[in-house]
């Protein structure tokens, strides 16, 4: 049997087992109760909830190094959570435009930005109509600049959750 002490998450001792156990499971235990002693380091990513009881469509929003990009579209299910951008947040800013798939409406704003019914990734918000694109209003996410943010979609005759 494999004895391991834990002090703290950061303060791992690993000690030897009695020999009576076979060299590679002694190393192989080891390995496994050191790793799994290790402190994980934190998710910093843009997820967005779907507060509601409906499915519900997204689009996406931001500027990255060369300008502004929409992308689209995460199915969220009634009371679920999907992560829209995985790592730490390089923007204060991110524009969303949701559709209720279930009851139909929409999440809007008035930030103009281009979309299409299929799966899509646009660069550029200008001339959305001309280079074949539909056009819609996002809704500003002010994140504060922290790096990982967490945004609730409720039914609009809801009162919004608060936010850190």
């Amino acid at each position: 049997m494999i004895a391991v002490s834990f002090s703290s998450v950061d303060d791992v001792s690993c000690r030897r087992p009695s020999p009576i156990y076979g060299r590679g499971a002694v190393l192989a235990g080891l390995v496994l109760a050191c790793l799994v002693a290790r402190p994980l380091p934190a998710q910093a990513d843009l997820r967005m909830c779907n507060q509601t009881g409906s499915k519900v469509g997204i689009a996406l929003g931001y500027r990255d190094g060369q300008g502004w990009v929409t992308e689209g579209w995460w199915d969220v299910a009634p009371k679920g959570c999907e992560t829209l951008l995985r790592g730490a947040l390089a923007s204060r800013f991110y524009y969303v435009f949701a559709v209720d798939y279930t009851r139909g409406g929409e999440w809007n704003g008035r930030s103009l930005m281009c979309t299409k019914d299929a799966e899509f990734t646009i660069h550029g918000v200008e001339d959305c109509l001309a280079r074949g694109f539909d056009r819609n209003g996002f809704y500003e996410v002010d994140t504060g600049e922290q790096k990982s943010w967490t945004i609730q979609l409720t039914d609009p005759s809801q009162p919004a959750a608060p936010t850190p």
